[in-house]
């Protein structure tokens, strides 16, 4: 039985992975600092859902700690890592810029040292899609330079890619790194966008909408995005032997075992579409509140996803409709509204 080390595993899209992984029969190690950036409660109840399953074990800690992560890593020594957990949130890196360098600079590193020194399987660590920063041609690919970040939480990510590579390079340690676009589904965050207009709706109470609703963005259903995920992990990256041993559209580093791979839906939707199909499910409409666009947010994000789909064979689909269908159904119990 393959062991996988999942950072941040009472997160969001750490609980769908190991959920996932379980499922596949694998032991999944979580490391989870249960930070107060949102309700500790819904934290709770994804690990205590976890932990039904026998091989599920985590512990409790911060990434800057590297004693604690260390300790943990050499005593279960994972075949594969993947790390997830990171001081996430856009805006909130305006409020609190030291919280993603303690999480995502220094975190990020203590997990590659821990990588390097058990020579893992694999190593898989979440970018985003917010590197592309102000880059307007779209789709986003990967071979795109990604050198305007509009956000310190974008340069963190930015930079953990580059981090990642010199380590892919000089330790010989097989690296992908994964942007996200615009996760969401049951068990989403909640000052992530669809949590806020659900919540808002159903309450009764104004939604902010930036950018008077001229928004654009690729979402991406979370099961999807796992999916892609533990398919990743079975293609990991092989140093090549020569530049044209390279296949055309790959991310491939020509000087080290590392990719970087979109994970998209490969749709631009409107976010006015969005919100109409929340109002469905919701069965009211918004009381809406139009802003201006918020500093460091960019206008559109749109993947384009043929490397995943070359690599894995496999391409997330899921209709924004039928994503929102789900998460709503789930908000409603969850909240029992």
């Amino acid at each position: 039985m393959r062991t996988v080390l999942v950072t941040g595993s009472a997160g969001f899209i750490g609980f769908h992975l190991a959920q996932l992984l379980l499922e596949e029969g694998f032991r999944v190690v979580g490391f989870d600092g249960m930070t107060d950036y949102y309700d500790v409660r819904i934290k709770q109840r994804r690990h205590q859902m976890l932990l039904q399953h026998p091989h599920f074990s985590c512990t409790e800690g911060m990434l800057e700690d590297f004693e604690s992560l260390h300790a943990l890593a050499m005593a279960e020594k994972p075949d594969v890592i993947v790390h997830l957990a990171a001081q996430a949130g856009v805006r909130y890196s305006l409020e609190n810029p030291r919280a993603y360098i303690d999480a995502n600079l220094i975190g990020t590193f203590n997990v590659m040292e821990c990588a390097r020194e058990l020579s893992v399987d694999h190593l898989l660590m979440a970018s985003t899609s917010s590197v592309y920063g102000a880059n307007t041609e779209m789709p986003f690919g990967e071979d795109q330079k990604c050198d305007t970040p509009l956000t310190l939480y974008a340069a963190t990510k930015k930079a953990n890619e580059a981090m990642a590579h010199s380590y892919a390079h000089l330790w010989n340690l097989p690296t992908t790194m994964f942007r996200f676009f615009t996760v969401y589904g049951p068990w989403g965050r909640p000052d992530m966008a669809l949590f806020k207009f659900t919540r808002g709706i159903l309450e009764g109470t104004p939604i902010d909408i930036y950018n008077d609703g001229e928004m654009y963005r690729d979402f991406t259903y979370v099961s999807d995005l796992v999916r892609g995920i533990r398919l990743l992990i079975d293609a990991a990256p092989v140093r090549p032997d020569a530049p044209e041993d390279i296949a055309e559209g790959d991310s491939l580093s020509p000087v080290a075992p590392f990719r970087v791979v979109n994970i998209g839906n490969g749709d631009k939707v409107r976010l006015m579409d969005f919100i109409t199909a929340i109002e469905a499910e919701c069965g009211r409409e918004a009381v809406k509140n139009f802003m201006p666009m918020q500093q460091g947010d960019v206008p559109a994000t749109w993947a384009d996803a043929s490397l995943l789909k070359a690599l894995t064979g496999y391409a997330p689909q899921t209709p924004f409709r039928e994503g929102v269908a789900r998460f709503v159904a789930w908000y409603r119990d969850y909240y029992r509204v």
